[in-house]
């Protein structure tokens, strides 16, 4: 697959998207236009089409989304001295400024140079040329101190401890909104970051300064090539390229190519579009692992890149974001298995019937997924790229959570979700590596967060392309699910249960073609599955004689020996059983019964006595013994007691 085409592809479909300032959540995003970046904004001057100062004021923490014109080297800028054509830093737009801070004033030199060849052309706009008659009064830092939008010292120079935002004030990025008093009805906007005419001259100035063309490799077409690439492709703090062939001393070319022309060539807006469609995508539907970004889009003729059904949500998420359907997930009550199952088929049948009937139904739809991630702070490195048909991705989708069908749950907002299918990418890394911490699991050491890429890395093959779950990641659920003492919270024991009864299920499936499911399978004889479900009695059976204001905490013999039970069933089911005779005794005599005959019934099922009194290790299958009859009985007991 070729990425940079697809995202080429993917800016001249969006091309009404250009400019359009959107939110994921409380986070703007934007497609830029061609020769522009982003920037954060602190200080917002005001001043009319003649250059006259009006105003100065803090930009608000809601409002500091910037869009401003770059040029070629200022776009990728580090250290050096290269000022932007309009909007900067003080020391680029102040010229006042080395009265105020330790300065030579250069940098204000190098940006009027620059405005000044933009003013004089054919290209100049009136936002320009009223920023220009305004900057050469060098009076920006008296205007914005008389203001009290910067703060002095006691002997009149800048103070050096205060902040705008947490940005020194001498290094705050200012912005301009041009007032036009002449004319106030004008179509056009004031603020230079939202003014359309004003990019569109900016394009066109760019465009005129052009040098000798040659062939973009990506295009095919000739092109002013360009050797300094953007940056801020993950995030808007993110300094890693994704293409660099600036190295000439440690063989980054050569021994292959002789030039770096050889090596690769790329239009200058070709590289543009390109890196500013997976700004925007990423942006927009990306999904974060510590350093790693993976995204996904949609290639239809028609379509704006969404994206329908996200590859690593859990299953309660894509039945959610199907607003077509009212789930009632919220409510624990309603959510049986086959209410769930019902909702995610339908789900699912809604998203194929969407892209089969109102997108391009004679062209064939593609999905594409990108992982990129910083191989070192400068360098950005393509670590997946994959095209499948939108049909296939769907059904893949669909497969992944039906084979690793199980009752979960979790919380949102305080609230507790009950939900049946498969938990999402990142719970599985929580699950499987994470602590205990506030009350959930997660990782939350800095060093263990590259555990998120590392698991997300292995788990897309079995989503996407339907490989095999991680036999190791299996095995580690189940070893984490057979310690229950290791957890201070119960619920959080219970999720790592349901994430292994998950794998186990699903690695039974590719390994043995078996079908599990989570209601209890009386007809079943294997060894493993009848030990568990004797555990699940167990447990029950200590658990309904508990005082619930006094035993809250309390955990039962089941659970206490659970690990050494995976390890050594039939001599600590004899530990297990005599534990459980006082609590028997306690119950009233029908409820006492009942648990009898579900035990003589269990053990009664094992297919010879060589089989119960065999003590090797159990498989993860008990896990699903243990789990469904767990379940099974919490059913029994509510269903009993509303009969009641």
């Amino acid at each position: 697959m070729n990425w940079g085409r697809e995202a080429l592809d993917l800016y001249e479909k969006n091309l009404n998207k250009v400019g359009k300032i959107e939110y994921r959540g409380e986070f703007p995003y934007t497609l830029l236009p061609t020769f522009h970046s982003t920037a954060t904004a602190q200080i917002t001057v005001t001043i009319d089409e003649e250059g006259n100062f009006l105003h100065g004021e803090q930009v608000p923490a809601n409002d500091k989304f910037t869009i401003i014109p770059v040029t070629e080297k200022s776009g990728s800028r580090t250290s050096g001295k290269e000022a932007h054509p309009l909007c900067d830093n003080l020391r680029y737009l102040a010229g006042d400024y080395p009265l105020y801070v330790a300065d030579d004033g250069s940098c204000f030199e190098i940006y009027m140079e620059q405005l000044k060849k933009w003013y004089e052309s054919e290209f100049c706009h009136d936002k320009v040329r009223a920023i220009y008659y305004y900057l050469q009064k060098k009076s920006l830092m008296h205007d914005l101190i008389e203001q009290k939008v910067l703060k002095q010292n006691e002997d009149g120079t800048l103070a050096e401890k205060e902040t705008i935002q947490g940005i020194d004030q001498s290094k705050a990025f200012v912005r301009f909104i041009v007032r036009s008093l002449s004319n106030p009805l004008t179509e056009t906007v004031d603020e230079c970051w939202k003014d359309k005419t004003l990019w569109e001259k900016y394009q066109q100035y760019q465009r005129s300064m052009e040098g000798e063309k040659g062939l973009c490799y990506l295009s095919g077409k000739r092109e002013s090539i360009s050797y300094l690439q953007p940056k801020k492709i993950r995030n808007e703090g993110d300094g890693a390229k994704l293409i660099s062939s600036n190295d000439k001393d440690n063989f980054t070319y050569r021994g292959r190519f002789a030039t770096k022309e050889e090596a690769f060539a790329i239009g200058n807006e070709t590289s543009q579009k390109v890196h500013n469609a997976l700004k925007w995508i990423i942006r927009r539907q990306g999904g974060t692992y510590d350093t790693m970004v993976f995204v996904t889009w949609e290639t239809a003729e028609d379509s704006a890149g969404e994206l329908e059904v996200r590859w690593d949500s859990d299953t309660e998420h894509i039945i959610s974001e199907f607003d077509e359907w009212d789930t009632g997930l919220e409510d624990p009550e309603f959510d049986t298995n086959a209410i769930g199952a019902e909702l995610f088929q339908k789900a699912m049948s809604g998203y194929s019937t969407l892209q089969n009937e109102e997108k391009c139904p004679t062209t064939m739809k593609y999905m594409v997924l990108l992982g990129v991630d910083a191989a070192t702070p400068g360098r950005l490195a393509v670590v997946e790229a994959k095209k499948i048909e939108e049909t296939r991705y769907l059904e893949n989708i669909r497969k992944w959570h039906k084979d690793c069908w199980w009752r979960h749950e979790k919380w949102r907002d305080g609230k507790r979700i009950v939900y049946y299918g498969m938990v999402g990418v990142k719970e599985i890394a929580d699950l499987l590596f994470g602590i205990e911490n506030n009350g959930s699991i997660t990782i939350v050491d800095g060093n263990s967060k590259k555990l998120y890429a590392e698991v997300a890395k292995r788990i897309l093959p079995c989503i996407w392309d339907g490989q095999r779950i991680p036999a190791d990641y299996v095995e580690r659920a189940i070893n984490k699910a057979s310690n229950p003492l290791a957890y201070k919270e119960q619920r959080n024991w219970e999720q790592i249960l349901q994430l292994a009864c998950s794998m186990v299920k699903k690695r039974r499936k590719e390994l043995y073609k078996e079908e599990w499911k989570m209601a209890v399978d009386k007809n079943c004889t294997e060894r493993d599955y009848l030990y568990g479900r004797l555990l699940a009695v167990a447990d029950r059976i200590e658990y309904r004689t508990f005082d619930m204001d006094k035993d809250r905490s309390r955990i039962t013999n089941a659970k206490r020996y659970m690990n050494n039970f995976s390890q050594r069933p039939f001599e600590t089911w004899k530990v297990i059983e005599e534990n459980i005779q006082p609590y028997l005794n306690k119950l009233p005599v029908p409820e006492r019964r009942f648990y009898e005959n579900l035990l003589d019934e269990i053990e009664d099922a094992f297919e010879s006595v060589n089989d119960y009194q065999e003590n090797k290790r159990l498989s993860g299958l008990y896990l699903l013994g243990f789990h469904s009859q767990s379940c099974a009985l919490r059913t029994y007991k509510t269903e009993k007691t509303e009969e009641k």
